[in-house]
Order: C-alpha cells, then sequence, then structure tokens
C-alpha cells in the first residue's frame, strides 16, 4: 500500500499527464520552433492590454478636443492641441506662451532633473562604495538603505510633511538650539530643496543596489595587482572601479532621468499639489490636473502633453544608449 510520499506522486504524474497532452498537440500543431510564442502569447497579451492599447488611447486623444470622455463623442482638432502646448513668444519666459503653466512646467521638471540625477548618482555611487567594504553589520546597513524604496510614495510624502511641519520634528530640533521655526513648504526655495531630497532619500537605495552588483562583479584579481603597484585609492578608483562600473552607471543614469521627469506623488503630496504657486509644479502633475483635477476636464490637452514627454524620454533614451556604444567601441 502506498504511502503519503506515492501518492503525492501519483497526483503530481497525473497532473502533468493532463497539462502535457494539450501542450504535446499545440507541438505538432505549429512546430516546436513557434513553441516559445505560445508560452510568451499570455504576457504579450497583458503588456498590450496594460501599456500598448493605452499609449495608442492617449495618441487618439491628443488630436481631439472637446471635454467628454467617449472618443467618440470628441471632435477631431488635427494638431490644435500641440499647436497649444508649443505656441509660445519667449519659451524662456512661460508667461508668454499659450499654455503657460504647461512652461512653466518644462522648466519645474528640467530644473528638478538636473539636481535630482546629479545628487542622486552621487549619493548612490557613495553608498555603494561604502557597502561594498568589509564592515561591520554591512548586511543590516544594506537593508536600511533599500528600505525606503519599499514604502509608497504618498506614504514618503507624508512622513516628510509631518517632519517639515511649522510644527514638526525638525522645527522642534531647530528651537532647541534656539532658532526660530520655518516654514519650510511655503518658501520657494526650501521647498525646491526638499523636494530634491526627498527624492533622493526615497530612491537612491534602488539605484545602490544597482550599483552594488556591479561592484561586486569586479574581479578581485585587479585591486590585488593595484595594491602590489602601490596605487592609490584615488587611482584605483578612477582607473579600475568607475571604468568597470560605466554599464551599471548607464543604467542608473537612464532610469533615473526616466524617474526624475516622472516626477509626481511624493512632490504632490509634500507640496500640497506643487505649491508654493506653482514652485513645484511637474509636467507629470500639468498632465494630471489638466485631465482629472481641473474645472473643465481638457483629455487632448493632457495626452498631447504625455505623447510629447514620451517622446523627449524616448529621444534621450536612445541617444544616451547609442553614446554608450561609442564608448565603449
Amino acid at each position: 500500500m502506498a504511502g503519503p510520499a506515492g501518492l503525492a506522486d501519483r497526483a503530481l504524474d497525473g497532473a502533468m499527464a493532463v497539462v502535457e497532452a494539450p501542450i504535446n498537440a499545440v507541438e505538432r500543431l505549429i512546430g516546436k520552433r513557434r513553441m516559445p510564442y505560445v508560452f510568451l502569447a499570455p504576457n504579450l497579451v497583458l503588456f498590450g492590454i496594460f501599456t500598448f492599447l493605452p499609449i495608442a488611447i492617449a495618441i487618439g486623444y491628443a488630436f481631439t478636443g472637446g471635454t467628454d470622455l467617449l472618443i467618440s463623442n470628441r471632435p477631431f482638432v488635427g494638431l490644435d492641441n500641440f499647436r497649444k502646448l508649443l505656441s509660445c513668444a519667449d519659451y524662456l519666459a512661460p508667461g508668454s506662451c499659450e499654455e503657460s503653466l504647461f512652461w512653466t512646467a518644462i522648466w519645474n521638471t528640467l530644473w528638478f532633473v538636473g539636481f535630482n540625477v546629479v545628487a542622486t548618482l552621487l549619493v548612490a555611487l557613495v553608498t555603494a562604495l561604502i557597502l561594498n567594504r568589509a564592515i561591520s553589520a554591512r548586511g543590516f546597513f544594506r537593508a536600511m538603505f533599500f528600505y525606503p524604496v519599499l514604502l509608497s510614495p504618498v506614504v514618503i510624502g507624508l512622513i516628510w510633511k509631518w517632519f517639515l511641519d511649522r510644527n514638526g520634528l525638525l522645527n522642534a530640533f531647530l528651537q532647541m538650539l534656539g532658532v526660530p521655526p520655518e516654514i519650510f513648504l511655503l518658501d520657494v526655495g526650501w521647498s525646491r530643496f526638499f523636494v530634491v531630497v526627498v527624492s533622493v532619500w526615497f530612491h537612491m537605495g534602488f539605484y545602490t543596489l544597482i550599483l552594488l552588483a556591479g561592484l561586486q562583479a569586479i574581479p578581485k584579481d585587479l585591486y590585488e595587482a593595484a595594491a602590489i603597484d602601490a596605487a592609490s585609492p584615488t587611482r584605483t578608483l578612477f582607473r579600475i572601479t568607475l571604468p568597470l562600473l560605466g554599464p551599471n552607471l548607464l543604467v542608473v543614469l537612464i532610469l533615473l532621468m526616466i524617474r526624475s521627469v516622472q516626477i509626481f506623488d511624493e512632490a504632490w503630496v509634500l507640496t500640497n499639489g506643487g505649491g508654493p504657486g506653482t514652485a513645484n509644479t511637474f509636467l507629470v502633475q500639468y498632465i494630471y490636473q489638466m485631465a482629472f483635477a481641473g474645472d473643465l476636464r481638457l483629455y487632448g490637452l493632457a495626452s498631447a502633453a504625455s505623447v510629447l514627454m514620451g517622446l523627449v524620454l524616448l529621444i534621450l533614451t536612445l541617444g544616451q544608449l547609442r553614446l554608450s556604444r561609442k564608448v565603449e567601441s
């Protein structure tokens, strides 16, 4: 009489036989070389529904006008939405543009991208270099630096908003030092500074992990040879570590630029919707306001702005990849 293990094996064999029969039938029908597409089909269908279909819908909405949600009830306006967004007397002066808030959001986004990419890349690189060394409690510190990535952007925004509030923890600490409280999030300079700080703190763990993986892939023999040659730590860093870490740095740079352009959640919560005024109104926030938060739901204008943003991200990514191929060759 078969024991529990034998019964489990027989049940598993029976289940596999049931699954194997239709797979063998499909393989005989379409051939072995086409079988990978059968297994990829479910993922491709989901990817198409939740990625390519929304992109196609957004492109379609970009050429329509009105405030109706159903695209069948929206009039075709051609390139009018794009003309409205790009019509400007002086692109450096958003007030001279027909859609001034759009260009304010663009310049705010460019400002944020510049500071955030540089700051996050430097902090992630330094952190990865430190965590790659033989320090005590290294595993604990690696987990602690990565932990904020697991939190929701809304939670991150609320935590820092409480920390920076007039009656928050930072002002309480300053008052202990005899410094008068500051309304950080109502000051343009301070609010922009802390938007970058929060973004760096929130995302640097993810990029540190990528760079740490690259550091661990560098052969130890190279460092031993450098030590034998009495190479200084600075020379080792710039002659061995950074050149071999180049592919990882490129991946981090591309992901950072894409993520920085798409800044929305934590900045929206932290600054009460982009305040003070429009100082922290970014491009994705503009799209959200036009489509969902305004008195008029301008889906066509929001879709046109999202199409332009997508094209810019595509051009930047392709340009960076082409540059990396030239450097490697």
